[in-house]
């Protein structure tokens, strides 16, 4: 692992100067089991100066950072096979010192956390542009001028956070959760199938 990480720091987001080929160009690896998805972004990331590589599932993407490790990684949460939490651990076990960002369409408090306690540097939620990646990987510290809405979460948000912390503590099993929750299986699956609901 160079020091190119760093030098994102001062890396503009729509600079189109450096060669995608480059020896200069920083490593990214892109994990997303939607092809048209990966497709989009990893041009728009190629413009932006990042030498991209691309794996559809966990697995192939664990080999490929065995192989080299990426000085960047956009990994999708919900994949076939392993999920992107556990890709995230595996690969801050690999090179912590790789920026992870997590992207993922179900969103929710309880996935975030635990993305970034397994070594991610941020978290978005779908839909996203390469603009805001790129912010993402910059991003070392909190954020105290955000704002802190006074409304309460609305009901169908609290139980999509409790849903997701079930999931979470049974390591993303949907059976093993719907157990937990008392729900059917197919209802816990019509629910999950759903993106995350407006916070109030």
């Amino acid at each position: 692992m160079t020091g190119k990480a760093e030098e994102l720091q001062n890396y503009p987001p729509d600079d189109a100067t450096r060669h995608p080929e480059s020896d200069l160009a920083p490593s990214l690896l892109l994990v997303d089991d939607d092809i048209t998805f990966c497709e989009v972004m990893s041009r728009a990331m190629r413009r932006r100066g990042f030498d991209v590589s691309i794996a559809h599932e966990a697995e192939t993407a664990i080999r490929m950072a065995e192989a080299e490790a990426p000085e960047f990684a956009v990994v999708d949460l919900k994949m076939p096979g392993d999920s992107g939490l556990v890709l995230v651990r595996r690969l801050n076990a690999i090179e912590p010192a790789t920026r992870i960002v997590v992207l993922t369409g179900y969103a929710s408090i309880s996935t975030a956390v635990e993305a970034i306690k397994l070594g991610a540097t941020h978290y978005l939620a779908k839909p996203v542009d390469a603009d805001e990646v790129v912010a993402a990987f910059r991003k070392d510290k909190g954020d105290d001028s955000i704002f802190i809405t006074s409304s309460p979460l609305s009901i169908s948000r609290l139980e999509w956070e409790h849903i997701q912390r079930v999931l979470v503590e049974h390591d993303g099993n949907v059976s093993a959760t719907a157990r937990a929750l008392n729900m059917h299986r197919r209802t816990l699956q019509r629910k999950l199938t759903k993106h995350a609901p407006k916070g109030s």
